[in-house]
């Protein structure tokens, strides 16, 4: 019981790495045959791992043709950005009022953590930049006390494409990313309301920037050239 659980979890992160880094690329068919034996398993924690990655919106299932590694078009995409650009900003500047000392420290500190796992380097690790990103984003949407804005957003934010975004980002736009955090946390502590809005709405263009640019690489069938975070400093 032990033996198979741990097999079905090695799986399970073998195969969210694979598609995350993008080894295993948007579209491509995910045969439980070939896949188990890539990894030197059986079928079945191939299976089940795939129906998991399937309810993390990484995977599609389809009866009858089997599962794919989930795709997301540009104009899904630009969609998804149009919504956030029209809410996020809002919701940032609201909170600017509301935040007390304590809680621009604690944004602080994740902006600091998220600098230490995000910059590029021998040390980056995206996927603990990943709850840390999500956890600054949701502070200062609980700050700003609009429920309603609040609840439109979570609907427009999809976890596998800013998990996948982090993955595409280069090393320029990452930078850009990680230095926006500290910018809203400085203009919270101004209190300038306008300047936080202004910020949220030049990281959510970055992002935008970056997934349209690395879903129009798999339209043409092209990819996008990233620095090594070995060599990056």
């Amino acid at each position: 019981m032990t033996r198979s659980l741990t097999s079905a979890e090695r799986v399970l992160q073998e195969l969210r790495d694979l598609i995350l880094a993008g080894e295993l690329a948007p579209g491509s068919r995910l045969g439980e045959v070939e896949l188990a034996e890539r990894l030197g398993v059986s079928r079945t924690p191939v299976r089940e791992a795939l129906t998991r990655l399937a309810a993390e919106g990484l995977v599609e299932i389809v009866a009858n043709r089997g599962a794919r590694v989930a795709t997301w078009t540009v104009a899904e995409l630009e969609g998804v950005f149009d919504l956030r650009a029209s809410l996020e900003p809002q919701l940032t500047g609201f909170a600017v009022p509301n935040a007390t000392a304590a809680d621009i420290a604690a944004l602080e500190e994740l902006a600091d953590r998220m600098v230490d796992v995000g910059t590029p380097g021998p040390r980056q690790d995206l996927d603990a930049l990943v709850p840390l990103n999500r956890a600054f984003h949701d502070r200062l949407i609980a700050l700003a006390g609009h429920p309603t804005l609040a609840t439109a957003l979570a609907a427009a934010i999809h976890p596998p494409i800013v998990r996948r975004n982090f993955h595409a980002y280069d090393e320029a736009s990452l930078r850009r990313s990680l230095g926006h955090h500290l910018e809203i946390v400085a203009a919270a502590r101004a209190g300038d309301s306008g300047w936080a809005q202004a910020v949220m709405t030049a990281h959510l263009s970055n992002a935008r920037a970056v997934m349209v640019r690395a879903a129009l690489a798999q339209t043409t069938g092209t990819t996008t050239q990233q620095p090594s975070t070995e060599e990056a400093s």
